[in-house]
């Protein structure tokens, strides 16, 4: 029905997913949309819940030691294809910041 996840299911899925990030230890995140973005980033930026998506882009954040880059959801981009420049910037940054690109 593409609609928000209500916050009981972002908190059964947040377990799995810290689990997933511990088991797998990413070089790299890239967060498509809000909800990534807000999660991945409570505790490295402050009032993160407060924060638009677009404050959010265009910059590396942190996820514990894991770089972080946030782009919109691919959703949002079907109904907003004008956005689709800025997600491209993004992906540009997210490459330019992965840490085996600097090898």
């Amino acid at each position: 029905g593409n609609r928000n996840p209500l916050p009981d299911e972002i908190e059964t899925c947040s377990a799995y997913l810290q689990e997933q990030i511990r088991r797998l230890q990413p070089k790299f995140i890239l967060a498509l949309g809000r909800f990534a973005a807000h999660h991945l980033l409570q505790a490295a930026v402050p009032d993160v819940q407060a924060q638009a998506l677009g404050k959010l882009r265009a910059s590396v954040h942190r996820h514990g030691d894991i770089p972080v880059v946030v782009s919109y959801h691919p959703a949002y981009l079907l109904r907003n294809p004008v956005e689709k420049a800025k997600t491209w910037d993004d992906l540009c940054l997210a490459l330019a910041a992965h840490p085996l690109s600097q090898a």
